[in-house]
């Protein structure tokens, strides 16, 4: 069984129908579910999605929906340290994004997949949702 991980954006771009990517985030959560992934996000995914949110009583009710069927992961403190070390090394990388590439890559994820074109790469595979879609 294959194993995606979901950046936050994907999980914002699907539970609000006015972001650019609203409806490829559906039909992408639709195809994983549909060829039997496991789907992996982490914790910090869930408290950025709840800040941003609007329909916070919907945002709930996704979540616990989710939480007894997706994997929801820590970083635990060796995926800390090494994101911190990587992003003093390179400033130009976003701390967020590094932490879930290595978080990801952590819980051995098959895919990560992102609307962000910047996102780090840590050695799984990356897709932007429409290149995941047309896979």
């Amino acid at each position: 069984m294959k194993t995606a991980f979901l950046d936050a954006n994907i999980l914002l771009d699907f539970l609000d129908g006015n972001r650019r990517f609203h409806d490829a985030a559906v039909k992408a959560l639709r195809l994983l579910i549909d060829r039997d992934y496991d789907i992996v996000i982490s914790e910090d995914i869930l408290t950025t999605v709840y800040y941003i949110v609007k329909n916070k009583p919907a945002v709930l009710d996704f979540f616990a929906m989710i939480q007894s069927q997706w994997h929801i992961v820590s970083f635990g403190s060796a995926v800390i340290e090494e994101a911190i070390r990587l992003c003093k090394e390179d400033p130009t990388f976003d701390l967020e994004d590094v932490l879930q590439a290595l978080g990801a890559r952590q819980a051995h994820c098959d895919l990560i997949i992102t609307n962000d074109a910047r996102f780090y790469r840590c050695g799984v595979e990356t897709l932007h949702v429409e290149e995941f879609l047309s896979s």
